[in-house]
């Protein structure tokens, strides 16, 4: 399982666009068996639709996924780094090149 994660963490265009292409071939064979009387071009555009409403689920669940997971591990520490004061600003002007 942590290798089909790993896969798709680094493969998200391919993952996105295997989805949706199987998405469209699923309601092209679905609307193709019950001899609907709709044109090939609406089943298309049907088939379409239905393929983006898949990602678009596949995205969310994804979207939610990470902020679970994110949330899960906490904030990350962040450094703190005091403001330059008035004088530090000048003298990185002057030494500048630019």
């Amino acid at each position: 399982m942590e290798a089909i994660q790993s896969w798709v963490s680094n493969h998200k265009l391919a993952t996105l666009g295997g989805l949706w292409a199987s998405g469209i071939g699923a309601s092209l064979v679905a609307n193709s068996r019950t001899r609907s009387p709709m044109k090939p071009s609406l089943r298309l555009i049907h088939a379409r639709l239905h393929a983006q409403a898949l990602t678009l689920a596949v995205l969310s669940g994804a979207a939610v996924y990470r902020y679970y997971e994110i949330r899960e591990c906490g904030p990350k520490q962040q450094a703190h780094y005091p403001s330059p004061t008035v004088v530090q600003l000048v003298e990185g002007e002057l030494q500048s090149p630019f």
